[in-house]
């Protein structure tokens, strides 16, 4: 019985805490690390602010889990990429468009990152999950790069760090400078007349650069 009376409560708090990180992502990435509040988050949720502290220790231990949520998220899709059964230039080419989406689909992971550069990662450098948080797109560039590799396709003076590297400086930036780059060009990066265009481009400039001689 004891066992039955606990599965619910132990339900009850992991939808409580899942509740908590989804108003705390929205609220963080709109307000910034300064300007979210705690009352507010708890206001939009139904709990207190007395049992945010209790699950998360307050506004920092918060923050660094709607941070490792959204590690989470996009690892999870990566993983579950199947490009052991695609060529090595077209699962290169689907994990780079992969990326594209999940960023343009998920701004407020673009404006995370962005807040927590401004703290010097700061809370990131105390995650015990860092190694996770890495491990799965790594695991899945370097299988890809290594088949490329033994088939004579791709270079062999990059490692999967450089190529995630690329392909997230290219889909971060769409969103994270989307209003300056408009305010000086006149031209919107989330445009959905572009969406196609730079979506190509992306998995173009990888797979040139993999493909291409030193």
């Amino acid at each position: 019985m004891a066992s039955d009376a606990t599965t619910p409560r132990v339900r009850d708090a992991e939808r409580t805490r899942a509740e908590i990180i989804d108003v705390a992502t929205h609220e963080f990435a709109d307000q910034g690390y300064a300007g979210a509040r705690v009352d507010e988050i708890a206001a939009k949720t139904r709990t207190t602010k007395r049992m945010i502290y209790y699950y998360f220790g307050g506004k920092e231990g918060l923050f660094l889990a709607v941070l490792e949520q959204a590690y989470r998220h996009i690892r999870s899709l990566e993983q579950q990429l199947d490009v052991d059964d695609l060529e090595p230039v077209e699962a290169l080419r689907q994990l780079a468009e992969l990326t594209f989406d999940h960023h343009e689909s998920h701004q407020d992971f673009v404006r995370l990152v962005a807040i927590e550069n401004i703290h010097y990662a700061e809370h990131l450098r105390q995650s015990s999950s860092r190694e996770v948080l890495a491990a799965p797109a790594l695991d899945v560039l370097t299988r890809i790069i290594d088949r490329g590799r033994a088939a004579g396709i791709f270079r062999d003076d990059l490692d999967a760090l450089d190529v995630h590297m690329v392909i997230s400086a290219f889909c971060v930036f769409r969103g994270a400078n989307r209003y300056t780059f408009r305010a000086i060009f006149d031209r919107d990066l989330l445009d959905p007349g572009l969406r196609d265009h730079l979506r190509t481009m992306i998995g173009d400039l990888v797979v040139a650069h993999l493909t291409s001689r030193p």
